[in-house]
Order: structure tokens, then sequence, then C-alpha cells
């Protein structure tokens, strides 16, 4: 699924927290999006998914869906929604489920019997690694880290052709950060998905993305391709610019 923003800038008040003019995403990518507190991040993230409005602009998505072509705003059509899967906080969950209800939830608002929706679940079992079924728990209940695979598994489960997911790493473990790495790598090689990837861990963005922006200010300041050993280099010696001793 390809992606475009054109002229998009949106303020809070006086204060402008992005400024766009023209960026592309191709199908099949892995973008990682990286910048400070502040950089944008987050808000292009809703404007994408059409939960912020921005103030001049728009986000066009288009590809083929079902072998049909398709093509639209996000702000004027609901259609890319079936095709979208995104989790940006825990704001996303019904949190007075249990996970499996939840799950089953968006099973059946996507169309996905009982028994796809069992062996999609297995194919997040390494993820999950035992601790979200079979708990008896409501996601309220659950660790910071169990509800961040909820939400991931829940924005994966009726297969996206577009993923959008917000610090994805946050609060996992290691072994559950390795695990989310080889899913999202392996996702987007079996269903040619474009992803997008928001995340303070410069290390695990690299190591999966195709591509890494950076952004400062609402300004894209840096389009990467991947060449692992100079875009590290080039990414740590940004941030290290930032540091104020």
């Amino acid at each position: 699924m390809n992606l475009t923003i054109e002229n998009l800038t949106k303020s809070f008040g006086e204060k402008q927290v992005l400024n766009i003019a023209r960026y592309s995403i191709h199908s099949g990518e892995i973008i990682g999006l990286v910048g400070n507190n502040g950089a944008g991040k987050t808000t292009l993230f809703r404007i994408i998914l059409d939960l912020l409005h921005a103030d001049t602009g728009c986000v066009t998505v288009d590809g083929v869906v079902d072998g049909m072509a398709v093509s639209c705003d996000t702000a004027k059509s609901e259609d890319w929604k079936a095709w979208t899967g995104a989790f940006v906080d825990s704001g996303f969950l019904i949190d007075y489920l249990t996970p499996e209800e939840y799950f089953r939830f968006i099973a059946k608002i996507s169309n996905i019997s009982d028994e796809v929706l069992a062996d999609r679940l297995l194919q997040f079992d390494s993820f999950m690694n035992g601790e979200v079924l079979g708990q008896k728990t409501l996601i309220r209940n659950l660790s910071m880290g169990n509800k961040q695979k909820v939400g991931i598994i829940g924005a994966m489960l009726h297969y996206p052709q577009l993923l959008i997911l917000d610090e994805p790493f946050n609060f996992l473990d290691p072994t559950s950060q390795l695990a989310m790495k080889y899913l999202l790598e392996t996702y987007s090689k079996e269903r040619g998905a474009t992803i997008i990837v928001s995340s303070h861990n410069l290390t695990h963005t690299i190591d999966i993305c195709t591509r890494v922006t950076l952004l400062e200010h609402g300004y894209i300041i840096k389009d990467y391709d991947k060449d692992y050993a100079l875009l590290t280099a080039e990414i740590e010696a940004y941030f290290k610019g930032n540091i104020n001793i």
C-alpha cells in the first residue's frame, strides 16, 4: 500500500507542530519515524488515521486490494479503514474486556470466523509468550507490556496492508522486543504490507526498517535509505548533537 503526504500542516494555537511539503511511502516498505519528543510523529499518525484534522494538505493511500485498484484521501473516505491496522496508545483498547473477548470483537467486525481467529492467534504465540491468553484477566489489569501486545495483535489480526504502530517496543521485555522485530519483518515479507513505526528505540528501528525518516519540530529533515553502518552513525550523530551537557 502506497501513502502520499502533500502540503500537510498542523498547528495548536500559535505553535506549528507539523509541516510536510511532500513525502511518499511505497508498498512493502518498513518506515521508521524517529525524532525527539515534540518532533510531530504521533501528530502525523493521528492525521493519517483521521483522528486529527490537518490545517492544510492531505494524506492519500493507494494500492491494490483483493485485485482491485483503490485510492482515497483518508480524511474524505472510510474505505481505507478496512485494510489498515493501527495501535497508537492504550486508548485503542476496550479495557473492560479480556484479551480473548477483545480479539473476538476485532474478528467479528472484520468478518473473521472463530476457526480463522484461532489459527491467526497461533501465529502470535511466541510474541504472547504465555502471558496474554488464558489469564482470566481484564485488559485494564494487565501489565503495560501485555496491554501493548494485545493492541499490536489486535491491529494485525485482519491482515492489514497498511500497519501503523507508535512506539511498539515500549514496555516490552527484551525477549518480547526481539519477537516483535521478527513478527514485523516476517509480516512485511509474507504479506507485502507497508509498515510505519515510530520509535525512540534506534537500534530496533534501524534493524527492521528499510527507510528511516528523521523529524524535527514537525519537519522532515532527513530521509535515510537502508545502509546500516552509515545510517547508525548519522542518526547517533544527530541525537548526540542535541545533548546539552
